[in-house]
């Protein structure tokens, strides 16, 4: 049986913020169907179209093409606030989304003790905190495996949303005066106000996974949307600074309900370095004196599109792609944000850690690890007009070979800018129908 080519999934292959809503943008235009698949509004991706910028959080930007379907699947964790909120900014950009965009019953719920969780457990952690964005989004993954949680098909039940909900705030009750020493809290003003915020839901309530499952039979163009990056996994990321969600290529089936035979191709995202947020190693980091060359934050988009906060930045670690290429089982790599180095003298590359024959399992053998580098001269030549690929200077080129050697997966397309048309394609990824 031949592969199914006509679905693609997208992941991030770093520490998240690589650009992958850039790359699902351009991919939604030869797409039918755009399918979140985990994670919740602690992600996010800016889109810049026509000068422009749109932000998303929960919505596939897949939205932005008025022949999409856009889905959100069981595997997310949905704040309707936040959410609604989404959905009443593309009203009023004039995006139309009824009868485009689907949420899954099987989706858990974000209420506002999730957040006040969350706060709490970062302030009691102290020095050893997460950096979590506060959203509540890792307690609402906590109460999914722990089987109290409260998912959209319950809560679009009045009758069962209000039981549920009152032994939820009884158990977390329990916890805040024992565990926070906070006050307990009142469910009866937490019914009242997601009440509403289940009406407003309802019409986008959808058998998500039968949706997608029929979709596929006819071989309809899907794009599979992952949030976040490889290294922000719960099981396989750098444990504990990781989220509470599988962040693989794996995670689009688990999080979709769709068979691993339903995915056709996998397209890893990564930025042409290396950056994070919040806490937690990173090998590669740049020295003051390595950053003084680099753009600020704010000329690098090196800015967070859900906390506000300055990204780490880092040289490329091929060594950490290798392994993250292993993860998820890349066919292909999308590199992101070349233009940024275009005034760099020296451009490193670390192809590995010393004393380190595999990418390290424990926070305390990563947090030592010494990177290897391989040192490339800087092409000194802005690449932000450039419209084809050989078009590039030669040095930049063959700084992006030295990467497809190392990771040992071909580039199918390089960014070197933020908007759409900022694209150098090397491949193709839809079936031609």
């Amino acid at each position: 049986m031949s592969k199914n080519m006509s679905s693609i999934a997208v992941v991030g292959m770093q520490w998240g913020d690589e650009g992958k809503g850039k790359v699902i943008d351009l991919l939604s235009e030869e797409a039918q169907h755009i399918a979140r698949a985990q994670g919740g509004n602690n992600a996010g991706h800016t889109i810049v179209v026509q000068g422009k910028e749109f932000r998303f959080h929960l919505i596939p930007s897949g939205i932005l093409y008025p022949h999409t379907k856009c889905y959100i699947g069981g595997g997310t964790v949905i704040d309707p606030a936040s959410l609604l909120e989404e959905i009443g900014s593309l009203t009023s950009q004039g995006i139309e989304h009824v009868k485009r965009l689907y949420i899954s019953m099987y989706s858990h719920i974000v209420f506002p003790y999730h957040r006040l969780v969350d706060q709490l457990s970062e302030k009691l952690k102290g020095g050893a905190a997460v950096g979590t964005t506060g959203k509540g989004i890792g307690p609402c993954y906590t109460d999914k495996t722990s089987r109290c949680g409260i998912r959209l098909a319950d809560l679009l039940n009045p009758e069962i949303f209000q039981q549920r909900l009152k032994a939820a705030v009884a158990l977390k009750n329990r916890d805040l005066e024992k565990l926070y020493d906070h006050p307990p809290i009142a469910w009866e003003p937490i019914y009242e106000e997601y009440s509403t915020y289940a009406k407003k839901l309802l019409p986008y309530a959808a058998p998500v996974e039968e949706l997608l499952y029929t979709a596929s039979k006819k071989g309809e163009k899907i794009l599979f949307e992952g949030a976040q990056g490889a290294l922000l996994d719960v099981t396989f990321g750098t444990y504990p600074f990781v989220t509470s969600s599988c962040t693989l290529s794996g995670g689009v089936c688990s999080g979709l309900g769709v068979g691993p035979s339903r995915v056709g191709q996998t397209v890893g995202v990564a930025k042409l370095y290396t950056t994070r947020v919040g806490n937690g190693p990173l090998p590669t980091e740049l020295s003051s004196d390595e950053l003084a060359h680099f753009p600020d934050h704010s000329s690098s988009r090196e800015v967070g599109t859900t906390t506000g906060r300055k990204r780490r930045i880092g040289w490329f670690d091929a060594f950490l792609l290798r392994h993250t290429t292993c993860l998820n089982g890349v066919d292909s790599l999308a590199l992101t944000k070349l233009d940024i180095l275009d005034d760099l003298d020296e451009i490193k590359i670390c192809v590995g850690y010393k004393h380190c024959k595999m990418f390290p399992a424990t926070l305390e053998e990563l947090g030592k690890a010494v990177p290897v580098y391989e040192s490339h001269k800087g092409w000194k030549v802005s690449t932000r007009d450039v419209s084809v690929y050989d078009d590039l200077p030669d040095l930049a080129k063959a700084y992006i070979r030295r990467i497809e050697e190392l990771c040992e997966v071909p580039v199918s397309l390089v960014s070197v800018g933020p908007e759409r048309e900022k694209t150098l394609w090397l491949d193709r990824f839809f079936d031609e129908q």
